[in-house]
């Protein structure tokens, strides 16, 4: 058996990792250490509770800054990966309150980097199984004109206090590898898509506001342009990259998918006009409403993900027009976990879980 710690299991991308690695390795056991801030949800791994609880996963609820909770965690001489998904990720929320970010995604990733220095480098450990993955965005690249590709050599040139935290985490994970020879790896991805997401992000906003015929906002002329990654294809090249990439590298994932944020919203309005007639006899896309921009906002991401592809022999499966027809149909089957979202009645399932098990 394999034992894998993964933080920030509770968030968008790593309850998607804990399914797909659960329901694809028979061996591999999981302790999810999650805070449970805002977007840490519970009920997003319902399922797993359900089905490995009992054998092959493990909920913690603390922080990854907690210095005395990680260093009790990874004493564990079995543990073998360590995969950070734990961060303030918002560009939004980052601009209106820093410090928090600052604190877990640079502070955070700095506690982890130290116990796992601590336990992993005293012989007699077997360090050719031992991985610290952490996991990374695009953003930390910055912005790109109308050409041109990020790859692993972009100079790091961050826009926001999110992507400047991220970009400083990632930095301390490699300065790890080359100073005490941690056995890290880093990988960069695109924006991800995809079920679970919570709802503050793009693409989730744009399909339960158009579901309830509310306003579409659109920061600037809606030009912007992302380059877009389902959630299950990136969970696919995290796994990949544990199993088969070198230690000290690092990873752009990514899928070729970039579109402008205008016609993203549009494909989004469309879809839901076919699928459930129009709103008041209008035309979803009439509720579109262009914003001020967002302060400091990237014109364009795009990933080159070569590096993987060529040396780990992955490559994504979802193509943007059927994942996205995935997710909006996802989001209208699953309204009632947007509204415990919205109402906050999410944070009420972790006390329920406690009061079940006594």
């Amino acid at each position: 058996m394999m034992k894998i710690l993964v933080t920030g299991g509770c968030g968008f991308i790593g309850s998607h990792f804990i399914r797909y690695i659960l329901g694809n390795r028979e061996q591999a056991r999981v302790i999810n250490l999650d805070k449970l801030t805002y977007a840490g949800n519970l009920a997003n791994l319902k399922d797993v509770t359900r089905d490995y609880a009992q054998s092959r996963y493990r909920f913690i609820k603390g922080d990854i800054g907690d210095k005395d909770l990680v260093e009790d965690i990874l004493r564990d001489p079995d543990i073998d990966w360590v995969i950070n998904f734990a961060a303030e990720s918002h560009v939004d929320r980052s601009i209106d309150e820093p410090a928090a970010f600052l604190q877990t995604n640079i502070m955070g990733t700095f506690t982890l980097l130290e116990a796992a220095r601590k336990f992993w480098l005293k012989p007699p450990l077997d360090m050719a199984k031992k991985r610290f993955l952490h996991v990374s965005t695009d953003e930390v690249y910055g912005s790109l004109n109308n050409t041109g590709l990020f790859t692993e050599e972009t100079p790091y040139n961050p826009s926001s206090p999110y992507s400047a935290s991220k970009a400083a985490s990632d930095h301390l994970v490699y300065a790890y590898s080359r100073t005490y020879s941690l056995p890290t790896i880093i990988t960069n991805s695109s924006n991800n898509y995809g079920p679970y997401q919570f709802p503050e992000k793009l693409i989730p906003l744009i399909i339960n506001n158009a579901i309830k015929g509310k306003r579409l906002p659109v920061y600037g002329d809606g030009k912007n342009v992302r380059d877009w990654l389902y959630v299950v294809d990136h969970c696919s090249a995290i796994l990949a990259v544990l199993e088969k990439g070198h230690v000290g590298q690092k990873y752009n994932i990514g899928a070729q998918c970039e579109k402008q944020n205008i016609d993203t919203v549009l494909l989004i309005c469309d879809y839901l006009d076919k699928r459930l007639g129009f709103i008041d006899n209008k035309p979803r896309k009439e509720l579109v409403h262009y914003v001020s921009d967002r302060p400091g906002h990237d014109l364009r991401y795009a990933i080159d993900s070569s590096k993987v592809k060529k040396e780990l022999q992955w490559h994504p499966l979802i193509s943007f027009e059927k994942g996205i027809v995935m997710t909006i149909e996802w989001y209208i089957e699953n309204m009632a976990w947007v509204k415990d979202i919205e109402t906050g009645r999410y944070r009420d399932y972790y006390e329920e879980q406690i009061h079940e098990r006594g």
